[in-house]
């Protein structure tokens, strides 16, 4: 072989291993992954925008689980039955759990006895999570 043929092969050897070791390295994404990643990209942009226009009105709650709305505006009579109705709970089941954390401090609330008619008060910057 002529010297020009085998130094374009070394190059092109050079290139391949090159190229090969990058994808080894940032590692291949499938469609489903990459689709997967744009969505949940997409909702927390969603709700840092919510939760910036939320924050902007005033006081607020969090409502942390299979919610539509996780950011809710504060009013005075708001109640954690209504918060959950405002927050468009998605759930297939009733929650399990549910906690209310105010001040770092948790506070737990039987479901039963909140779908009894047993209601609780929601104080401004309390988070609600639902499990």
């Amino acid at each position: 072989m002529n010297q020009r043929i085998q130094y374009t092969m070394r190059a092109w050897i050079w290139v391949l291993s090159g190229l090969c070791a990058t994808l080894l390295a940032a590692g291949c994404v499938s469609k489903a992954k990459h689709q997967a990643e744009v969505k949940k990209a997409f909702l927390a942009g969603q709700s840092e925008a919510t939760r910036r226009m939320v924050e902007n009105l005033g006081p607020s709650v969090t409502i942390e689980g299979e919610v539509r709305q996780p950011f809710l505006p504060w009013t005075k009579d708001l109640t954690l039955a209504k918060a959950i109705v405002k927050a468009e709970y998605y759930g297939a089941q009733d929650p399990k759990k549910i906690t209310i954390i105010r001040n770092g401090e948790e506070l737990p609330v039987d479901p039963a006895r909140l779908l009894s008619g047993d209601d609780y008060p929601v104080a401004p910057g309390d988070v609600i999570r639902l499990k």
